[in-house]
């Protein structure tokens, strides 16, 4: 007897959107709701661990690779399943959320892969998630265009052949989508809504395009999580009648956790996997939260300060490449975040040379390929990428045996010559609150300071402020780290951005709510694991 069909999915407390009902079909939500059943209990479970753990570091200050898994770890014959060839050169990715323009920029853009962004780049309001998946697959069948209403400009696809190959970034475990319940009122997880409505439609459509359905993994926190993923994998292909393996998954090792057990997670995926990525600032955020009661050796120095060259930062890249060639993964670099100026070349210049150098080492250590933000840096980060490569798609022969990373090394904070700033202080409450802001009205990418920020940049800041409060952290001007401190600071930021924008452009913002939310979450005494779950609270539609 076959198994009884999956209760139907609601949706609830969301306005109808144009062309929804192509995303939202009975068979895609019965594939969703069947994820929801067979997996969600497991993902409570380990949403569980993490707490469980985080307790055990809390209690011991220390990390260390896991004696349970040195097997995996010793046996050098195992290897991930060799790269299909649409994902064998990623020497440059671009990233971005997928509203209508950006899917078109970015496909166009140069790079070699598109990181098409549910997660840290994109508010998850109703419209963005739906509306990012028609988008999707109004490129698969190229029945996409945009005509800008303010300069009237009008942006097209080029050829199939001159496309980035887009990997798809779903939402992290921790986040439900709240506009999807099942029959007892349960919200779906955001991860099984975005995966699985994007796997369900494009999957087949992206084979017979040559290419096919890969993923990045976000905010993965153990191996026991990757092996979560693998499950859903295998599942997805036998559901929808496609051959195991086809899917590709490269995962964010942007957690302290997931940093001790890389192996250990290409193990769980290797028929599914294709990489590793370097994020850094959501690495440094899951630091502070996880040796937040670790005293003053864990404390971070303001985050511009802290660069992949600090020895720790180091030790983790090292470790990453190191591991990933080892198995015959691709080792994918972190992000160049800079957003270039129209107005001010020499603003320019001197970025560019950051990131000509930032990508330079990245490529001289034996990554495979690197992240960037904006369309003009393509070619700057190619350059560094063709230097090193000429025409190979890799250099996962680069076994980097050189590289000895011990414990110890990952966690060695103190071990970097430099101490938070006022100006730190007020940099975290400048970028917190107006990344905040903008995130409520339905934005996840935004231009703050020439920089492309995203969700992890908020969590970073609000955890600096939050330790270096709880740390009694003193600055060079004699001040100190106080909740009053923090009040004034965002006080008078608050101002100036009423003074810079004009009452009325400052009342049609969310700029009260964003200031009273940034203090929230970086004043309780219980910090917040992610600043998404009280937000997404206040997030409209």
């Amino acid at each position: 007897m076959s198994a009884p069909a999956p209760s139907p999915l609601a949706i609830v407390d969301a306005e109808p959107l144009p062309r929804q009902e192509e995303v939202l079909t009975d068979a895609a939500l019965a594939f969703v709701a069947e994820l929801h059943r067979r997996f969600t209990p497991r993902r409570d479970e380990l949403l569980a661990r993490r707490a469980e753990r985080r307790a055990e570091i809390a209690r011991t200050s220390t990390l260390d690779f896991l004696p349970e898994t040195a097997a995996i770890r010793a046996d050098d014959s195992w290897k991930v399943a060799p790269s299909p060839a649409a994902l064998n050169d990623r020497r440059v990715e671009i990233t971005g959320p997928t509203d209508r323009k950006m899917t078109i920029n970015a496909l166009n853009s140069g790079a070699k892969v598109w990181l098409a962004d549910f997660e840290d780049a994109s508010a998850p309001t109703w419209e963005n998630v739906i509306l990012g998946q028609v988008n999707l697959a109004d490129a698969y069948t190229r029945n996409i265009d945009f005509t800008d209403e303010k300069s009237g400009k009008s942006y097209a696809l080029r050829p199939n052949e001159e496309l980035a190959t887009v990997v798809m970034r779903p939402r992290g475990w921790h986040l439900n989508e709240r506009h999807l319940v099942d029959a007892d009122g349960s919200q779906v997880p955001g991860a099984f809504v975005d995966f699985g409505l994007y796997f369900f439609h494009n999957a087949q459509r992206l084979l017979d395009l040559g290419k096919g359905p890969y993923f990045y993994l976000p905010k993965t926190e153990s191996h026991l999580e990757a092996r979560l993923w693998n499950d859903v994998f295998v599942f997805a292909q036998d559901y929808v009648g496609i051959p195991q393996g086809t899917i590709r998954a490269t995962v964010l090792i942007e957690t302290i956790t997931a940093a001790y057990e890389m192996e250990e997670i290409l193990y769980e995926l290797r028929d599914h996997a294709s990489g590793l990525n370097a994020g850094r600032w959501d690495y440094l955020f899951s630091i502070v939260k996880n040796f937040r009661d670790g005293g003053a050796k864990f404390v971070l120095p303001d985050r511009n300060l802290v660069t992949m060259t600090a020895p720790f930062m180091r030790a983790y890249t090292e470790l990453l490449v190191r591991t990933c060639h080892k198995r015959g993964a691709h080792a994918i670099g972190g992000m160049a975040a800079f957003i270039p100026s129209r107005r001010d070349a020499e603003v320019n210049k001197v970025a560019f040379e950051k990131v000509r150098a930032d990508k330079d080492r990245e490529a001289g250590d034996g990554f495979d390929g690197s992240w960037v933000a904006h369309p003009d840096l393509v070619p700057i980060a190619m350059e560094s990428f063709d230097k090193v490569l000429g025409d190979k798609p890799n250099q996962k022969d680069r076994l980097r045996e050189d590289v000895h990373v011990k414990a110890a090394d990952l966690i060695a904070i103190d071990s970097l010559d430099a101490k938070p700033s006022y100006n730190g202080l007020v940099n975290a409450v400048q970028v917190g609150i107006r990344y905040i802001e903008a995130w409520l009205r339905g934005l996840g990418a935004v231009a703050i300071f020439n920089l492309m920020e995203d969700a992890a940049t908020a969590e970073i800041s609000r955890s600096q402020i939050w330790q270096w409060i709880n740390a009694g952290v003193e600055f060079e001007n004699g001040e100190k780290a106080t909740p009053e401190l923090a009040r004034k600071v965002a006080a008078e930021e608050l101002a100036n951005i009423r003074a810079e924008l004009g009452e009325e452009a400052f009342a049609a913002g969310h700029w009260l709510q964003a200031h009273d939310l940034l203090l929230e979450v970086s004043l309780d005494d219980d910090y917040a694991d992610f600043l998404t779950l009280p937000a997404y609270e206040q997030l409209k539609g």
